[in-house]
């Protein structure tokens, strides 16, 4: 047993060796590519323990503390056992750049650099998980459904501040290529919005049937991607057709996931669910997951991005003790420290992101903790279907505000 016990250790020991040669070479500019890699490695490593960990936890008794457990439930288990590693270390990280506003801090260096003793201590946290009590599991697999809904929430928000920049970079160039552009990228997203819709119709709304439920979900997303089409090209909205097409295509795909997480004895679900499209959505979800992270990570160099801590009223490169510009370098190390150097993102928000993230990866993988599927299934289940169709709504809810917004309160700015 004692050799059970020290399974996840040694699972956790294989990373050591690479830990240590990536630590010594991330830089002050890589260090949010190393937080995005070490997420990334977390959802492999939670990925590998649910298809091979849920038989190795039968045998640890502080976990089959009851007879009749399924092996779905120690699937879940492992899934969440991990992810709760991966969310307790961010959290830490979130709670200690509380207030950090400049980098002469010194949490900065924390942040940026320290990265074996990080390596290290998520590690720890990773074996420690394995050990706690279910109940504590129970908990958070519970705190991880709402914290998934806060992430897809942030994610719908990263989506959005991407179509705008995207759309106002390519207005900006002033040039007609740049227009057709816009244009022919627009007509495919609506023609690949529409034809989703269509594929739909065929794969979840069989002859024979009564799928009122699913025709509804794939009308209204048709309803609402023209929708966003006419309230866009509104003289009084004045709105862009690209943002408006890509939001379209986007809630075409969270319908499309949404209803191949249909139970698979569910009639009107005519993929039937088998292991290659369970694994097929999953591969999606988690790849845009990847991606709202990467995004984050990447954005946060700009001080206009949400993740900054306060909106800057000047360059980044102006310091903020007048008459320093005058300074000559090498004049001592005393008054490198009185300049102030604010920094270009909010270090607390950032790695409370990947802690949100951490939550939705762990639903993806457990069917948001529902150990009623087959184990072959993943994110299966009627609690998938609605948080994504719910997600879909959100979305468009949140694209028309954008587009109502500026109209109901013309003296502020949105975005």
């Amino acid at each position: 047993m004692s050799c059970l016990a020290c399974i996840p250790m040694c699972c956790a020991s294989l990373t050591c060796g690479l830990c240590s040669s990536v630590a010594s070479g991330i830089s002050k500019k890589s260090a949010r590519i190393a937080y995005c890699a070490l997420f990334g490695f977390s959802l492999v490593m939670s990925w590998i323990f649910r298809e091979v960990g849920g038989p190795l936890l039968e045998k640890f008794p502080w976990i089959n503390s009851s007879d009749g457990q399924s092996k779905e439930w120690f699937q879940m288990q492992a899934v969440l056992r991990v992810s709760l590693g991966n969310f307790l270390f961010f959290v830490i990280l979130a709670l200690i750049m509380i207030g950090v506003k400049d980098q002469n801090d010194k949490r900065d260096a924390v942040h940026h650099g320290g990265w074996m003793a990080k390596m290290v201590v998520w590690l720890v946290l990773e074996v420690l998980m394995f050990f706690v009590p279910n109940i504590v599991v129970t908990i958070y697999g519970v705190l991880s459904k709402f914290g998934a809904g806060l992430f897809l929430l942030v994610q719908v928000i990263m989506l959005l501040d991407f179509t705008h920049r995207w759309n106002d970079a390519w207005v900006e160039k002033d040039e007609q290529k740049w227009y057709v552009a816009l244009l022919v990228i627009s007509v495919g997203c609506y023609l690949g919005a529409f034809g989703i819709s269509g594929i739909l119709f065929i794969w979840f709304n069989p002859s024979g049937n009564d799928c009122g439920l699913n025709v509804f979900f794939i009308i209204m997303t048709m309803v609402l991607a023209f929708s966003f089409a006419v309230i866009a090209l509104h003289p009084a909205v004045n709105g862009s057709l690209l943002p408006a097409s890509v939001i379209s295509i986007y809630c075409a795909y969270v319908c499309y996931t949404g209803l191949s997480s249909e139970p698979h004895d569910y009639a009107c679900n005519g993929l039937n669910k088998s292991k290659a499209v369970s694994i097929g959505t999953l591969v999606l979800g988690m790849l845009t997951t990847v991606l709202s992270v990467l995004y984050s990570a990447l954005r946060a160099g700009s001080s206009t991005t949400f993740l900054s801590p306060s909106p800057p009223s000047s360059p980044r490169s102006k310091p903020l003790l007048e008459g320093d510009d005058d300074v000559e370098e090498g004049k001592g190390k005393a008054k490198d420290k009185a300049e102030s150097r604010p920094v270009s993102y909010s270090y607390s928000f950032f790695h409370l992101i990947f802690a949100l993230a951490s939550m939705y990866s762990a639903m993806l993988l457990s069917g948001w903790t529902s150990s009623t599927e087959s184990a072959d299934l993943i994110d299966v289940g009627w609690t998938s279907v609605w948080v994504r169709i719910f997600t879909e709504w959100v979305t468009a809810g949140l694209y028309l505000w954008t587009l109502a917004a500026p109209l109901l309160f013309p003296d502020r700015e949105f975005y």
